[in-house]
């Protein structure tokens, strides 16, 4: 199986779709190359724990009450 990590989410669709003919590429010009699948993978989800967007504490949650 070869993983392959994008960038973007719309790379990962694009190549997604694009599966059946990379497969078929890589197995012509490099049949030894054990390849039998390909995944793709977007990328990790935003975190909101550290950055310019982080709020110390509870937030915004701690003034209902």
């Amino acid at each position: 199986m070869l993983q392959v990590r994008c960038e973007s989410t719309a790379w990962a669709t694009q190549l997604r779709l694009l599966r059946d003919e990379l497969l078929r590429a890589i197995l012509e010009r490099h049949p030894s190359a054990g390849v039998d699948t390909i995944r793709f993978q977007g990328p990790d989800a935003p975190t909101w724990k550290r950055g310019p967007r982080s709020v110390p504490g509870r937030g915004p949650r701690d003034t209902y009450g």
